[in-house]
């Protein structure tokens, strides 16, 4: 109790008085606003039409015409880490999240779990009277609780939220996401055919978690985070909005970025003289190749082609996604909430390059480091943004969206990877309306402007653990100050995949270090200086003229560094750190059993056949009609099953959907009780990692099929499609049938699979006495 009981208590209830002042629950303050941030992902500040760019943006238009744009409004470079300081209102390291889910790596800055002494908006928002949802994309979660018996200590119910309806991981599939509601793992509620998009359905599940609390309880405010998987991979989109952009990218990324730039000087983004930056900036033995930007002029007019079209659909997604977002702001107009809703528009770091120099048709690509083929990106052409690809654009668009600052995504100790869009609407407390305001702000700012606008302090103490102080400035004092008056910010620093940086009252000092190539020595790093307040595009480096500037910054950020637990520095390539072996819930095994009836295993605590030899055994009943998936784990992009389909035993591989599908068949099985399964022995490593050996089909003792074949070493998703038993779940792997193919006719008692050096037989004399055949 926060009261003591100053009501009477006597042996009879007729003769005391009751005090309910100790268990009443606290109300938020008198007129506080709701709060609705939409937070986009990978999108560049050149990309949206109320900074100037090519892409439509309605919504958005119409709360900045009514609203504030930022243009010095910066992020972490990252998803999880930005996201954690929304969260929070702490540093991304101090937080735990040093990097994405996927890379944590065991030290303090990275772990992936957010301490105590770091709770949440969310949970301060709960106690003061707020209700509280989270709709759309987490990544905050550590990858080994994403799992439906694994811990929810960090999942949105439990860091503060009343409701959640999204996905977990860093991306999904548009059209065949992995879903969440609350704490349990969902299908969507119907499929693409039927008109179905990821974007779609977040709005409508906001509008109703929104327009439930209305009706139930109306007096009291809330706070929604909305997380769109758009602009992250795959670009995804319906057709009728790729069509509208039809031939606006044919002038290429190199012209993209002089018309642009023009646009947002005009517009007030950028003052008179902005230099724009040049395309690769990182010195030969500092650049990470998988980041070069090919010059347009130097392409071919297939490639010009090709990179046009997946523009087009980029832009498409964002679009189609704000478009959906816009019904939800009609929602509250309609509903008399918009004028005292709090609204911050923003996006969680730069413009992607995780689709490397030649784009991609399927982005998985990029984390097992296998290259893209032109054919097989051309060939696909005319399917990009529907669910038959993954796609991503090429770096060269990254690198325009983000004009004029240099690279992108993850280089954080440039503007590419950090300068991004926000534009905040609140028509009952910003009398400003379509201006411009230039204060430097971060993320780690949104915490400390929510309270400071709702009139609320953050707690010192918070469920008996003393808090870590907020750093963050609010934002309020730019509301109605004058587009240029200074900022209430004076430091912030910079730090990700090997990348630092350090924006100090108008000064930037950055290093030279590209992320994710393993090149270490940072202690050679050559830093660079920008004078940012009047160089905003950090096109001239003042190092050799103020040498002291350079050393006060260099040792702000080592004090921001320890204080935050930046160190230690990690710029492995993605393939190592993605493959990490993490404390598990469950004791390491090399034999899984898993049994048909469940919810779909997540990646990140299934079996791991990665790089290694396999096997899989399903023990079956088969009848005259059996048919379905028996094992099936990742998708039409990357994945592996093992089914019937007309009689016959299949197992497909599907290497990173790249054509054709390796299938392996056998005849027509008999009636009866069977061992159903396949061997993949790995015989060595291919050019570029993968798996290289020989797959053998049995139907019981007998090998009916083999010949070589080639697996993944890395993922078959960073979400979703996880591991079914008698279905296969969201994307099919294999197209020789049609999700969810269920397992029907027969009888399937479970599947077992192994990953350590035994014998095939023995596995299967094992597996027969495990699943007891009736």
């Amino acid at each position: 109790m926060t009261k003591e009981f100053s009501g009477k208590i006597a042996v009879d209830v007729r003769d005391s008085v009751p005090d309910w002042s100790p268990y009443e629950l606290p109300k938020a303050p008198d007129g506080a606003p709701n709060i609705l941030v939409i937070l986009y992902d990978d999108t560049g500040i050149a990309s949206w039409s109320p900074y100037g760019g090519r892409i439509n943006m309605p919504t958005l238009d119409r709360l900045a015409e009514n609203g504030l744009t930022y243009t010095q409004w910066h992020t972490t470079s990252i998803c999880s880490s930005t996201r954690s300081t929304f969260l929070t209102g702490r540093n991304h390291h101090a937080n735990g999240m040093g990097v994405i889910m996927e890379g944590t790596n065991g030290f303090p800055g990275y772990s992936g779990r957010i301490p105590a002494e770091c709770a949440t908006i969310g949970q301060v928002l709960q106690d003061n009277g707020y209700s509280t949802f989270w709709v759309g994309k987490n990544h905050n979660v550590p990858e080994e609780d994403i799992s439906s018996g694994g811990s929810k200590s960090q999942w949105p119910l439990a860091m503060g939220f009343d409701r959640f309806y999204g996905f977990l991981g860093g991306e999904t599939n548009q059209w065949y996401p992995d879903l969440v509601e609350d704490n349990r793992f969902i299908e969507a509620p119907y499929t693409p055919e039927e008109g179905y998009h990821l974007s779609k359905d977040l709005a409508d599940q906001a509008i109703r978690m929104i327009r439930d609390q209305k009706s139930s309880n109306p007096s009291k405010p809330w706070f929604t985070w909305y997380n769109p998987g758009a602009n992250h991979a795959p670009h995804q989109a319906p057709d009728e909005y790729i069509a509208k952009y039809k031939g606006l990218f044919d002038d290429g990324y190199d012209a993209y970025r002089t018309w642009v730039l023009e646009r947002m000087i005009e517009r007030g983004i950028l003052p008179e003289g902005t230099a724009l930056t040049e395309f690769n900036p990182m010195p030969e033995d500092q650049e990470n190749a998988a980041d070069h930007v090919k010059p347009w002029d130097s392409l071919s007019d297939d490639e010009k082609r090709l990179f046009s079209r997946m523009a087009e659909v980029f832009a498409a997604f964002s679009e189609y996604t704000d478009v959906q977002i816009g019904r939800v702001i009609d929602y509250l107009e309609d509903s008399g909430q918009l004028e005292n809703t709090l609204i911050f528009y923003c996006a969680d770091n730069g413009a992607s390059g995780e689709g490397s120099p030649d784009g991609s048709v399927n982005e998985n690509k990029f984390f097992n480091g296998f290259p893209d083929d032109l054919k097989e990106n051309l060939d696909k052409i005319d399917a990009l943004g529907s669910n038959e690809t993954y796609n991503h654009y090429p770096t060269g668009w990254a690198a325009a969206f983000s004009t004029p600052f240099k690279m992108f995504k993850r280089y954080s100790q440039f503007s590419g990877g950090t300068c991004d869009p926000m534009i905040i609407h609140w028509p009952a407390g910003i009398k400003a309306k379509g201006e411009v305001r230039h204060q430097y702000h971060h993320s780690v700012d949104v915490v400390s402007t929510i309270l400071d606008v709702i009139g609320i302090e953050f707690p010192e103490i918070f469920r008996g653990v003393e808090q870590r102080p907020l750093p963050g400035v609010s934002m309020r004092s730019s509301f109605d100050a004058a587009p240029d008056a200074p900022t209430d910010k004076h430091v912030q620093y910079y730090a990700m995949l090997g990348t630092r940086g350090i924006w100090k009252d108008g000064w930037k000092a950055a290093t030279i270090h590209a992320p994710l190539t393993g090149h270490g020595r940072f202690d050679e790093d050559e830093w660079e200086l920008y004078h940012v307040d009047v160089d905003r595009s950090e096109s001239r480096n003042l190092a050799a003229e103020h040498p002291e500037k350079l050393k006060e910054l260099i040792e702000a950020f080592e004090i921001e560094a320890k204080d935050n637990n930046v160190y230690p520095m990690d710029d492995r390539p993605a393939r190592e750190q993605l493959t990490i072996e993490r404390p598990q819930a469950e004791p390491p095994r090399t034999r899984y059993v898993y049994y048909p009836g469940t919810t779909a295993v997540p990646e990140s605590v299934a079996v791991n056949v990665r790089g290694r030899s396999f096997k899989i055994i399903g023990d079956v009943v088969v009848e005259e009609d059996t048919q379905g998936v028996i094992f099936a784990h990742g998708s039409r992009f990357g994945g592996h099953a093992l089914f019937i389909k007309g009689g016959r035993l299949t197992y497909v591989y599907n290497f990173l959907g790249i054509p054709p599908e390796q299938t392996f068949t056998s005849g027509v099985l008999t009636p009866g009780p069977h061992a159903l399964g396949v061997e993949f022995i790995r015989e060595s490593a291919g050019e570029h990692g993968e798996s290289i050996g020989t797959a053998k089909l049995y139907v019981d003792d007998q090998v009916v099929a083999e010949g070589p074949m080639r697996a993944q070493i890395g993922k078959f998703t960073l979400c979703g499609d996880g591991l079914c038993i008698g279905f296969d779940s969201a994307d099919a792997v294999s197209h020789q049938y049609t999700n969810p193919f269920p397992f029907t006719g027969g009888k399937l008692l479970g599947v077992g699979i192994d990953v350590s050096e035994e014998q095939y037989l023995d596995l299967e004399l094992e597996a027969q006495a495990a699943f007891a055949r009736e």
